[in-house]
């Protein structure tokens, strides 16, 4: 047996695996200490009310014989997914629910997706970057171009002259930077792919957090985007799905390559794959989209955006830039006084005990830029964004 020999060219150790490393040989070093975490993006809000009911109501299904549900649908319960075509109405995006996926997450989804693009494809990644985009296409044997952005362009790169690839990777609001993509932006990277006839993968965990009306929370508000792309989303963030795993992903009956409709791959793909996302998990999904769900969902991220704001309020009397935070959960950070990210890292946890992420660990250009997640308790936020002002002030 011949083993997959792309798993030697990953890095040693995964960027969170190593900060958790660390974190742990501190607190091995000063029993009792306790660190304000700020780094991985796990929400701290329990499911609201809406959805805990759901999932009650569907466990008490199964257990009648006139209610229970076996397997339910490789693609997803028919009613769900004309739910979630319904929301993405009200964001000026035509869908039809035969368009809509139903995942078990965005992370599942973004490593299972390139079975439709085959192997020793061309793939694009912007960098800073969220680890598995890179990780998952090492893994495939795919060929990857790196696309590096920074400070002068607010994080956000525009197409320009770049080497032809077959998937294209955008994340916005962006993961880890909190840079969103415009309108104008967008359509330059729609107008691309239909020039080159590459697929965009278009990852809007983040949709829920743009407050900016002009800000498109899908990339099929934008013109010629169902000829070129495919979305994945989350209810992870959202709804705080993030131990309950339940996502959704599109794909436009137009996109095709090659004379084969990716839509009708996706679905053989998922019926010989899955058996499909759990009765009990799906009812609760769709109990986010319903009015009162959609009121506390608000709710709830409107208590982490006020600790965005409590966090973008200390970086300013620093006089530090940073981006994001307005329109997404994370707040991108250049280290002061010319520290390394890993350095930096070091030095908020041995003299603060605040926990954040290097932007190292995002690709070789978010060297010197640090991450703060802001889905800690309001609690924990301020106490980490005074410390911080403390130390740096």
């Amino acid at each position: 047996m011949i083993p997959n020999t792309n798993y030697k060219n990953l890095k040693d150790s995964y960027l969170f695996y190593h900060i958790a490393q660390k974190t742990k040989a501190y607190l091995e070093q000063h029993p009792g200490a306790y660190l304000y975490r700020m780094g991985i993006g796990d929400v701290s809000l329990p499911l609201c009310d809406a959805v805990i009911q759901a999932l009650h109501k569907a466990v008490d299904d199964q257990a009648v014989k006139a209610s229970f549900h076996g397997y339910m649908p490789e693609c997803g319960d028919p009613e769900l997914r004309r739910t979630i075509a319904g929301y993405y109405k009200k964001r000026n995006a035509d869908l039809s629910p035969e368009e809509v996926f139903i995942s078990s997450g965005a992370s599942d989804e973004l490593g299972d997706i390139l079975d439709l693009f085959g192997r020793d494809k061309k793939v694009m990644i912007m960098e800073p970057a969220y680890p598995a985009y890179v990780d998952a296409n090492i893994i495939a044997g795919n060929t990857i171009i790196h696309i590096p952005s920074g400070e002068a362009e607010g994080f956000v790169p525009q197409p320009g002259e770049r080497d032809r690839a077959d998937v294209i990777y955008i994340c916005s609001p962006n993961n880890p930077t909190g840079a969103v993509f415009s309108r104008e932006r967008l359509k330059q990277w729609v107008d691309y792919a239909n020039r080159t006839d590459a697929v965009l993968l278009f990852d809007a965990a983040y949709e829920a957090f743009i407050e900016d009306e002009d800000i498109p929370h899908s990339i099929f508000e934008i013109e010629g985007a169902k000829t070129c792309a495919i979305e994945i989303c989350s209810l992870s963030k959202t709804a705080g799905f993030t131990g309950t795993r339940l996502g959704y992903t599109v794909i436009p009956r137009e996109l095709e390559r090659n004379g084969m409709r990716l839509n009708e791959m996706w679905i053989r793909n998922r019926t010989t794959k899955t058996n499909g996302v759990s009765y009990i998990i799906q009812k609760g999904g769709a109990a986010v989209f319903t009015e009162e769900g959609q009121k506390q969902v608000r709710e709830r991220i409107q208590v982490y955006k006020k600790n965005a704001k409590v966090l973008m309020e200390a970086l300013d009397r620093l006089g530090i830039w940073y981006c994001g935070g307005k329109n997404a959960p994370y707040i991108w950070m250049r280290c002061p006084g010319g520290m390394g990210s890993w350095e930096f890292f070091d030095y908020l946890l041995q003299e603060i005990q605040v926990v954040g992420t290097p932007g190292e660990g995002f690709g070789a250009c978010g060297e010197g830029y640090f991450r703060f997640s802001t889905f800690g308790s309001p609690e924990d936020t301020k106490e980490a964004a005074e410390r911080l002002v403390k130390l740096l002030g």
